[in-house]
């Protein structure tokens, strides 16, 4: 790769704080974003599962009346968490031909779409907001950083379930060699704690049940597990060439070295056990990182906490390590914000960062007795990743069989 590609600043909401280095400080302390769902609607419609990681500030809270009615949750989550990162990267100059935004997200507007529906079914069709369109689709979130950002170059979206924000921001990396931009805004957001998504995620056997603990409901990797805790939020990284961002002398996260994305083509919902995909997507990083797999020194999993899918990502990640994956340092931080779906990805990305920035692994909370299954080096601790050079990787995984890998240098 001709260029190199700097991460410059950060933005996050999740469960865990309303700021990037407030969810940092708030992981590192083991604190869980659990917590049981106050609304109407759990009782109403006696759902299974009445608890979730929500975020820890509502859109309307933060932004101004005009913008919050004018965006889905989603793109209100999108907006607070680019301006967070924006500010941090000092406000980048830049030609808006020059600025892109690549975003992503699992789902979109879903509670816009489904409010909606409920308001021409009781109310008619006069009364559905003109707006509806324009904010539940996908790419609105991406369409509206466009906008207040005034980024010109591109604006694209990712829709690849759980996968899409860590494969934005991979697409981001590329782009930035591929010079279609200098300054690219990335990342991922998600708002669908709603009663269709957590009915259908219990049908599916896919959640937590632990209603009477929800702060202990995720525990990846423990022999107990019984599914994973939904989460919602948001999570931006400012990314642009290493040229831009010195000549402007701005401060420096880390790098984005290198990523990878394929398809298992094995089940809609499940990954291959097999983990070849993943395998795949994981040498793809590190070959285009021009790295090998003994450098790496932290792993930031996608480990749910499913039953199923936590042994098949150790099946994956042993393909490409053999039995050194053993010994490399391991965070399964969905343990505490829970389960953010398509802005995980970007979320976990800046997890990988700060940890390779402090030269620590987050600690994964939960964790009970291990599974003989899942023996990643996991632990309820922060683990201190030891002095020179640091190379991590971050994992995604989707429904639809897409797999997605980002690697991370240190400064």
């Amino acid at each position: 790769m001709s260029k190199r590609i700097v991460v410059t600043g950060i933005g996050a909401i999740s469960a865990l704080g309303a700021t990037a280095e407030e969810n940092w400080k708030n992981l590192l302390a083991g604190v869980s974003g659990a917590r049981t769902l106050e609304h109407e609607w759990v009782e109403k419609y006696e759902l299974p599962v009445t608890f979730a990681a929500e975020a820890v500030i509502r859109p309307e809270d933060v932004l101004p009346r005009h913008e919050a009615k004018r965006l889905d949750p989603s793109s209100a989550y999108a907006l607070i968490a680019a301006r967070e990162a924006w500010a941090d990267a000092g406000s980048p100059e830049v030609a808006p031909e020059r600025l892109g935004v690549d975003f992503a997200t699992g789902i979109g507007g879903l509670w816009t779409l489904l409010d909606a529906w409920d308001t021409l079914r009781e109310k008619g069709p006069r009364r559905v907001l003109p707006l509806t369109v324009p904010m539940l689709m996908p790419n609105a979130a991406a369409g509206n950083l466009s906008l207040q950002f005034q980024a010109r170059a591109y604006a694209r979206t990712v829709v690849s379930a759980c996968a899409s924000s860590t494969e934005s921001v991979f697409n981001a990396f590329e782009h930035l060699q591929e010079g279609l931009a200098d300054v690219v805004i990335a990342g991922g957001a998600e708002s669908a704690i709603h009663p269709i998504t957590v009915a259908s995620f219990s049908s599916a056997q896919a959640l937590s049940r632990r209603n009477d603990d929800p702060a202990h409901a995720s525990r990846p990797g423990a022999i107990d597990r019984d599914g994973f805790v939904m989460g919602e939020g948001a999570a931006v990284l400012i990314m642009e060439t290493e040229e831009h961002a010195k000549a402007r002398g701005a401060k420096i996260y880390g790098y984005v070295v290198g990523g990878g994305v394929t398809a298992d083509s094995y089940h809609i919902t499940g990954n291959d056990p097999e983990g070849a995909g993943a395998a795949r997507a994981v040498e793809q990083a590190l070959a285009m990182a021009g790295a090998s797999a003994d450098e790496v020194t932290h792993i930031n999993a996608h480990a749910t906490s499913t039953p199923v899918g936590d042994p098949n990502e150790y099946v994956a990640l042993k393909r490409v390590f053999g039995d050194r994956i053993d010994e490399i340092p391991v965070s399964a931080t969905k343990a505490a914000t829970g389960h953010l779906l398509g802005g995980t990805g970007a979320l976990e990305a800046i997890f990988t960062i700060l940890a390779l920035r402090d030269r620590v692994a987050p600690p994964t909370i939960n964790m009970t007795e291990p599974d003989p299954a899942v023996p990643f080096r996991l632990s309820g601790e922060p683990q201190p990743l030891g002095d020179g050079p640091q190379l991590a990787i971050s994992n995604s995984f989707g429904f639809g069989g897409h797999n997605a890998v980002v690697a991370f240098r240190n400064v």
